[in-house]
This record gives structure tokens, C-alpha cells and sequence, in this order.
């Protein structure tokens, strides 16, 4: 009896170390441009690769009540969850388009936020919307569709204030015909704000990919990438007391990145607690000082679409094309 306890304990102790070592395949590599891009990322970390198959992965965004992530497939018109112990299951569907037939390439949910109400917020390409979705009980409600009585082309990345609103892009990727899209009402490709009465008013109006976006640590500052290939750059635009933005300064360029064949545009981006830029781009994500210096990449072999900080802040999870990925940091995200 007392052997077959031992034998039976031992059983229990290899299967559950297993559970805890499960091995990922990995992909990519590191970058170091700066000496002190270590001290965020160390030579050693792994890029794994959590699940695979989608046709573009975008809008990641940790559930810390409940410890997994969700992401949106564009073209797939889903919202999926993965979690360590669960895997990978479909969490919404649809996800942005609501509509019978075909709608464009991208029809789907892009960026995606949890709120400070604990809200699934999400940028929905096909019928043109920021919404609302409880996360246990469902039932989304639209909290913008116009600015000025006009459809917005197609919400892509949003980011909430710490005063409580939410500020997107509306870039023209989710319509069938792009920027010659014959049902465009506005004329700008802008970044907007809801106000906490519901208002909407436009910040930014000038940029020609307003992509993805993301706050300093210390709200003032808002970042917006660019996704144009003539211009691919990482503004910068200070916040006042009440909430506006106001002129612009350039952070980094990575225009001539492109231009020597590095496949990928400014996208997604998040912020760590020091302040400094993680976002896709060039090559896969390339991380930037507040100070428009550029630390350090993480080359991924594929288009990298976005980014979120998850478990406990210290993670970066990353829409890699068909790829969701991680990779252990020595930083934290900006509020974690």
C-alpha cells in the first residue's frame, strides 16, 4: 500500500510539473539597438507562440478578471479567448459586422479594450461603431456610429482616459474600396473622442493612417502611429486639463525602414510604466523612448499587427498575422 501511495504521489507530481513547463514553439528574434533595451528584455527571452491559424490577428487585450486574453481575426468576423489551462475557443461571433452577405475583406472587430466598467470595448469595421459588451452577460450597446450626423469609415484602435473617455482612429481599412470607397461620408481620416455625456468630437484630423494609439503613463500624452508607407511615423500630441489634444510633434520615423524593404507598418501600440513606446512597425515591433529613440526590436518574420501588456503586466502578448505570441519581459505595462 505505502508503495503504490509513493508511486501514485509521484504520478501527481510529474503530471502537474508538466502542466506547468508546457512548451510553445517559439519564433523570432531580438533585436538590441541601445545597451539599455536589456534592461527591458533580456537575451534570453523566448518569443512563443500561443496558437496559430488565423487570417490577421489583431486588437489583443488581457481580461485580468478572469486571467485570459482576447483578440479579434478581422477577416474571420471573430472575437477569440485563450487562456493557459483552456486554450484557444471562439468568444464572439460576429464580432463587427452585423449584416447579411459580404461586406469588405475586413469586416470584423479591431481593436479591442476592456473599460473601466470592466466593458468589452470594441472597434467594429463592418457596421462602423464603437461598442459596448458586458463581458458575463452579453448585449452590446453602440456608444458612437457618427461624427456630425456622418458614419465614421471604420473604427480601428481605441484607448480610454483616465478621466473616463475614449479616444479612437478612424482609418478607411474595413471599407470594401479602402479610402475610394464610394459609401465615405467623412472626409477625414481622424482621431476622435467620446465624451462621457456621449459627445464625439474630432482631435486629430491631419494624419492619412491614423492607426494605433496609446497613452503616457501619465495621461498626458497621446501617441498615434501612422500606417502610411509614404509617412510611417509615431506622433505625439499633449493632453490638456480638459482633455483636448493639441499640436502634434513627431516621435519617431520609420518611413526609410520601408523603403528598404522592411515588410510592415506602424500599428498597435502599448505603453510600459517608464514611458516607453512598444509597438508594431517595420519587421514586427520595434520599441521607442518617450524620447523618440529607437531601443531595440523584436524581429517576428511576419506582419505584426498589435500589442497588450497581460498576467501580470509583465508579459507582452502580440497579433502576429496568422499568430498570436508572448514574450517575457523585465518591465511592466503603464498602470499595472
Amino acid at each position: 500500500m505505502k508503495s503504490g501511495i509513493i508511486s501514485l504521489c509521484l504520478i501527481v507530481l510529474l503530471t502537474s510539473t508538466a502542466m506547468a513547463q508546457k512548451s510553445y514553439p517559439t519564433m523570432g528574434k531580438i533585436i538590441y539597438e541601445d545597451p539599455s533595451f536589456e534592461k527591458l528584455l533580456s537575451k534570453d527571452a523566448r518569443i512563443e507562440v500561443l496558437a496559430s491559424g488565423f487570417e490577421w490577428s489583431e486588437g489583443p487585450v488581457w481580461v485580468k478578471e478572469g486571467g485570459y486574453l482576447l483578440f479579434s481575426d478581422v477577416p474571420k468576423n471573430k472575437v477569440y479567448k485563450w487562456d493557459e489551462k483552456e486554450g484557444l475557443s471562439v468568444f464572439l461571433e460576429p464580432s463587427g459586422y452585423t449584416g447579411r452577405g459580404v461586406y469588405s475583406d475586413e469586416p470584423g472587430s479591431n481593436g479591442l479594450i476592456i473599460d473601466n466598467k470592466g466593458r468589452l470595448v470594441s472597434c467594429e469595421h463592418g457596421d462602423r461603431r464603437i461598442s459596448a459588451m458586458p463581458l458575463s452577460v452579453g448585449g452590446k450597446i453602440t456608444l458612437a456610429d457618427n461624427f456630425e450626423g456622418k458614419r465614421f469609415n471604420s473604427p480601428n484602435d481605441i484607448v480610454q482616459h483616465s478621466n473616463g473617455d475614449y479616444y479612437f482612429t478612424d482609418p478607411p481599412y474595413g471599407l470594401a474600396k479602402k479610402h475610394e470607397d464610394p459609401t465615405r461620408e467623412i472626409p477625414h481620416f481622424g482621431v476622435y473622442r467620446i465624451h462621457k455625456d456621449g459627445k464625439v468630437t474630432m482631435q486629430v484630423s491631419d494624419l492619412s493612417r491614423p492607426n494605433g494609439l496609446a497613452f503616457s503613463p501619465d495621461s498626458k500624452t497621446l501617441y498615434v502611429a501612422q500606417s502610411d508607407p509614404e509617412k510611417s511615423i509615431w506622433m505625439a500630441y499633449p493632453i490638456d486639463a480638459s482633455g483636448n489634444a493639441g499640436k502634434g510633434k513627431l516621435i519617431y520615423d520609420a518611413t526609410a525602414m520601408g523603403k528598404r524593404g522592411v515588410p510592415g507598418l506602424p500599428d498597435g501600440l502599448k505603453i510600459d510604466r517608464d514611458g516607453n513606446l512598444w509597438s508594431s512597425g517595420p519587421g514586427g515591433m520595434l520599441i521607442i523612448s518617450p524620447a523618440g529613440k529607437l531601443l531595440g526590436r523584436i524581429e517576428m518574420g511576419e506582419l505584426t499587427s498589435n500589442c497588450a501588456w497581460g498576467n501580470d503586466g509583465s508579459t507582452l502578448y502580440m497579433t502576429v498575422d496568422g499568430y498570436v505570441c508572448r514574450v517575457k519581459t523585465n518591465t511592466k505595462g503603464a498602470g499595472w
